[in-house]
């Protein structure tokens, strides 16, 4: 008999919450029979929307607070007024050991900051990253830091690109992935200071991966790497620009598919092609970054997904707890550090979470 997995859902956090947090749940636990789901939030609004799911209601618990952390909630304020809160007491769950994994779409500077607090780091790494799968021409690939981390030092870079690596591997069966940094060129002479000394720590260093070198921002659409590594500021412009790419070229699409009778004849002709091609770059089947060097699993949706793209950050959360993906992290690193002594050392970060947060 297969074992349940719990996680817990910060049932009040996203733009379209509750409704949309619940829809997501009854989603998920029709495609995924061994979830259960402990939903913490205000108890006057998830018990009628369970009603309506009985899916979801079968397989949820509903734990009462009315506390929430807003969108517009500094890190740090959150930290001391949000205890009740339904993001904390979602994370406080995972810690006690109620839930395996905790997924939230509310404010992405807070559920990092209470998270790195309550979950502490994972020996070796000094602060966590956020990542998630794009994807390429050559399949999905994988990038950090996508905004948890907007200014990093050439060790961040390393510990990126080790637990990048694991991911890519565990996460996208990918045997031995490349990793590339993204840089403004390929040539070694480019880029600033702790691009380049992590590129040479990686080098040089005795870490059993395949490191190609510098890649360019093109190079993310064209998979040249299977792992590509950058600091938080430069992932999350690099994630908006291409979802805001994607959304023009969509919409100049559909202008000049339905500009004329001829235009939409050839649509319907092409319908069945351009079906697979909305599907292909459909942002909910990416829906779900993850905290990568975390004690616990932590799931971060985007705030403004529908009930599709948040079940998909639950089963997400639950895949990796089925792999024990933390374990293997913590497995893997430990092997690494012991192959070289240019892995950086522990250090802890967690006071200066504030200015080291964008959303996603």
């Amino acid at each position: 008999m297969t074992d349940l997995i719990t996680v817990a859902i910060d049932g009040m956090g996203g733009d379209n919450a509750p409704d949309m947090i619940i829809g997501g749940i009854d989603i998920a636990c029709s495609k995924t029979p061994d979830l259960r789901c402990l939903v913490f939030g205000d108890e006057n609004q998830l018990k009628p929307l369970l009603e309506n799911h009985p899916t979801a209601k079968t397989a949820s618990e509903i734990r009462h607070t009315t506390d929430v952390v807003t969108m517009d909630d500094k890190p740090t304020a959150a930290l001391r007024t949000g205890k009740n809160s339904s993001m904390r007491l979602a994370i406080d769950a995972v810690k006690n050991e109620e839930a395996s994994a905790i997924v939230s779409a509310g404010n992405t500077g807070a559920l990092m900051a209470m998270a790195t607090v309550v979950l502490r780091m994972i020996p070796g790494i000094s602060r966590p990253a956020i990542v998630t799968s794009f994807p390429a021409q050559s399949g999905d690939c994988v990038m950090l830091d996508l905004g948890a981390n907007i200014e990093c030092d050439e060790d961040n870079l390393v510990q990126f690109a080790v637990m990048g690596e694991v991911f890519a591997r565990n996460e996208l069966d990918i045997e031995q992935p490349s990793i590339g940094l993204l840089n403004v060129g390929v040539e070694g002479l480019k880029g600033n200071d702790s691009v380049k000394k992590a590129a040479r720590i990686l080098q040089e260093s005795d870490l059993p991966i395949k490191f190609y070198g510098f890649v360019e921002g093109d190079d993310i659409g064209k998979g040249t790497v299977d792992v590509i590594v950058t600091d938080g500021f430069t992932g999350n412009i690099a994630l908006k620009t291409a979802e805001g790419t994607a959304k023009m070229f969509t919409f100049y699409l559909k202008k000049f598919l339905t500009a004329n009778i001829v235009s939409k004849i050839g649509a319907l002709i092409a319908r069945p092609a351009l079906e697979r091609f909305r599907a292909q770059f459909d942002p909910r089947r990416y829906n779900g970054a993850m905290l990568v060097g975390l004690n616990g699993v932590c799931v971060k949706s985007h705030g403004g997904t529908d009930a599709l793209g948040f079940a998909h950050a639950i089963e997400i959360g639950a895949k990796l707890v089925r792999r024990d993906f933390n374990e293997v992290i913590k497995e893997d690193l430990g092997c690494l550090i012991a192959k070289s002594s240019e892995v950086p050392r522990d250090s802890d970060n967690s006071d200066n979470l504030e200015p080291q947060s964008a959303t996603i």
